[in-house]
C-alpha cells in the first residue's frame, strides 16, 4: 500500500476566492497547496475589466499569507457588451489569462452573465485570434429544462455549435458533470479540455436529500445521477489530458447556505488535494494523479509547469467542522467532521490544521 504520494506542485484552474474578509479567511487554503490558481471573477459587482482584475489582484496579494509565493491568474466576466480590445490587451499584457462565460442567472452572481452568444460572437472572435482562452459555466438556464439536464442539453445546443464556428479558440467546459461532457471533450479537437471538482467525484444527487434537505451538498452544477459520478472518476483517472483539477471551491457563510433559499457551492479548498488521492487511490490510478493534478492543466494553458513538490501521506487526520469569519460567523467545510486519509505534509500551518 502507498504511503506517499509526491508530485510535481499543482495548480487549481477554477477557485473562488470572494473578497474582503473571506478572502481573507480561505485564500491561505488555496495558498498552501497550489502554486497557481485561475480566480473566478463572480464578485459584486463583477470583474469586467483588466483595470478591475489588477485591482481585484492586488487585493488577493495583500490577503496572501507572509512568505507566500502563490500567483493568482485573474480572469475577465463576460457580460454582453464585453469589448475586446480590453480582453486582447489585458491577454496579451499578461495582466489576464481568459475570460469566462456564465449564462445569466446559471449560478451565483450570474445576472450580469451573457443573455445571447450571438452578441458575444465579436468579442469571441477577436479571442480566437488572439489566443485567448474561453472558460465556460456550461448550463442553460431556460426554465423548461430540468436542472440535471441542463449541460447535456448546453453541450448540444450552445457548446458544440459554438466550437464549430470558432475553431481555433482555446475553450474549458469547468466543472464537467456529466457522462455526456466527458464524451464531448474526449472526442472534441485539441483545444477542448476540461475541469473536474472533487466533490462531484465523490458523491451523487442522493447526497443532497438524504435525511433531508442537505444544503452542505448543493452546488452548480448540481451533482447527477451514480453514472455520470462513475464517468467522471474513469475521466479524471484515465491520464488523458483533456481532464485536470479544478476544485470550484466556492465559500459561502453557513447562513447563507443554511436559508430558505440557500447559496449553491462548497468550500472544499482545506481538503481538495486529499480528496482528489483518495478518488486515484480507490481507482487504482495514483500513478496518473500527477498528470491530471500538475500536467494537463499547464498543457493546455501553455503555462510551464511548476518547480518544486508537494507531497502526501497517508496520515488520516479529522477535518474541523468550519472556518471562522469575523463576527462570529463561519464556512462550513467540505466533509467537516469527517476524517480523511491522506495529508499534504508540507502545507502552510494555518491551512495543516484543517487540511
Amino acid at each position: 500500500m502507498t504511503e506517499t504520494i509526491t508530485i510535481r506542485r499543482p495548480d487549481d484552474w477554477h477557485v473562488h476566492l470572494r473578497d474582503g474578509a473571506m478572502l481573507k479567511a480561505v485564500l491561505p487554503f488555496t495558498a498552501a497547496q497550489f502554486s497557481r490558481a485561475i480566480i473566478m471573477p463572480n464578485l459584486v459587482p463583477p470583474v469586467t475589466t483588466t483595470a478591475m482584475a489588477d485591482a481585484y489582484r492586488e487585493r488577493i496579494m495583500a490577503a496572501l499569507p507572509a512568505g507566500s509565493r502563490f500567483q493568482p491568474l485573474m480572469t475577465l466576466y463576460m457580460t454582453d457588451d464585453t469589448d475586446p480590445a480590453d480582453v486582447v490587451s489585458g491577454y496579451e499584457s499578461g495582466r489576464i489569462v481568459a475570460v469566462k462565460l456564465y449564462p445569466q442567472h446559471a449560478t451565483t452572481n450570474s445576472h450580469f452573465g451573457v443573455t445571447d452568444i450571438e452578441k458575444i460572437h465579436p468579442v469571441l472572435a477577436a479571442m480566437e485570434k488572439a489566443g485567448v482562452p474561453l472558460l465556460i459555466h456550461g448550463e442553460v438556464t431556460r426554465p423548461e429544462v430540468d436542472i440535471f439536464d441542463r449541460e447535456a442539453v448546453f453541450i448540444e445546443t450552445v457548446l458544440d455549435p459554438l466550437v464549430r464556428r470558432f475553431p481555433g479558440l482555446k475553450v474549458t467546459l469547468e466543472h464537467v458533470t456529466t457522462k455526456e461532457g466527458v464524451e464531448y471533450v474526449t472526442g472534441a479537437r485539441e483545444r477542448v479540455a476540461a475541469t473536474i471538482t472533487p466533490h462531484h467525484l465523490i458523491f451523487n444527487r442522493n447526497a443532497i436529500f438524504q435525511g433531508g434537505i442537505r444544503p452542505h451538498y448543493y452546488c452548480l452544477p448540481i451533482a447527477k445521477r451514480e453514472e455520470h459520478r462513475l464517468a467522471l472518476r474513469k475521466a479524471a483517472t484515465s491520464g488523458n489530458p483533456r481532464f485536470f483539477l479544478g476544485t470550484d471551491t466556492a465559500p459561502h457563510a453557513r447562513a447563507a447556505k443554511e436559508a430558505a433559499c440557500g447559496c449553491a457551492g462548497l468550500f472544499v479548498a482545506p481538503v481538495a488535494l486529499a480528496c482528489y488521492a483518495q478518488v486515484f487511490e480507490e481507482e487504482g490510478a495514483l500513478d496518473k494523479f500527477e498528470a491530471f493534478a500538475s500536467l494537463n492543466g499547464p498543457r493546455h494553458y501553455g503555462l510551464p509547469v511548476n518547480e518544486g513538490t508537494i507531497t502526501l501521506v497517508r496520515r488520516p487526520r479529522a477535518v474541523a467542522e468550519d472556518v471562522s469569519l469575523p463576527a462570529g460567523e463561519a464556512v462550513h467545510v467540505f466533509r467537516g467532521g469527517e476524517t480523511v486519509s491522506w495529508t499534504v505534509a508540507d502545507a502552510d500551518s494555518a491551512a495543516a490544521a484543517v487540511a
